[in-house]
């Protein structure tokens, strides 16, 4: 019998292929998504389409709204950057695309539902490698919260320990492109642009798109997502 994990499907690249690799290890997913306030729901009907399509035991969309704080370009009234390449991209500081302790939030979420359906391991797809600046994808993050996860639980305490999975942490995006091609990831469900146009597709120049097109690239795929701009 399959054990159960929980799986962080944001509805992206990243998310998508942490779902594959769950699978891949025989592990059951119950995946989990969050409306929170962010800038558009594409990513959301992504998450649907792709939850149903890989077959999880159950899809929560979870609402919480972080616009309450914001303090961030995909939360608040802030301009999303724009550049012209990935060679643009600073990793200098903490980008205005980053949501205050977002992850900390979709974790503890997740935590919960995994004592819910008795599952000793959370999936989530951080990546430490490849820019971003976001200081909760760091590995000593992920520590952090797994060592908290075993104090704060009953699972904890009954001896169940929980496992925080990141099996994209140390992997460049092409390399995390290639790693789910190889498992039959279709991308074309999938959605990463932080600012998309009103006809539903990819600005083609925010960071999200900017690193999601040059991974496409050094993986020698083709991104079959359509874009304003590339």
């Amino acid at each position: 019998m399959s054990k159960p994990a929980i799986v962080l499907l944001s509805g992206g690249l990243d998310s998508t292929t942490v779902l594959a690799i769950a699978k891949a290890q025989g592990f059951q997913p119950y995946a989990l998504s969050f409306r929170y306030g962010q800038r558009h729901s594409i990513e959301l009907d992504a998450s649907r389409r792709i939850a149903d399509a890989m077959g999880v035991a159950h899809h929560v969309v979870a609402d919480i709204d972080l616009r309450a704080f914001g303090g961030s370009a995909l939360t608040a009234d802030i301009d999303v950057p724009k550049h012209n390449s990935a060679a643009d991209l600073s990793d200098d500081g903490v980008p205005v695309t980053y949501v205050p302790a977002r992850n900390t939030i979709f974790l503890s979420f997740a935590l919960a539902y995994a004592e819910t359906v008795e599952a000793s391991d959370i999936f989530i797809g951080v990546n430490a490698l490849d820019y971003s600046g976001y200081p909760d994808c760091r590995p000593e993050y992920i520590a952090a919260f797994e060592s908290l996860a075993n104090l704060a639980t009953r699972a904890g305490i009954d001896g169940a320990r929980t496992t925080i999975q990141t099996p994209l942490i140390s992997m460049s995006k092409a390399e995390i492109i290639r790693t789910g091609l190889d498992l039959g990831v279709d991308y074309s469900m999938t959605w990463s642009c932080y600012d998309p146009s009103a006809q539903s597709t990819a600005c083609g120049q925010c960071d999200s798109c900017l690193l999601r097109l040059k991974g496409f690239s050094e993986a020698g795929a083709e991104d079959p997502v359509r874009y304003q701009a590339r």
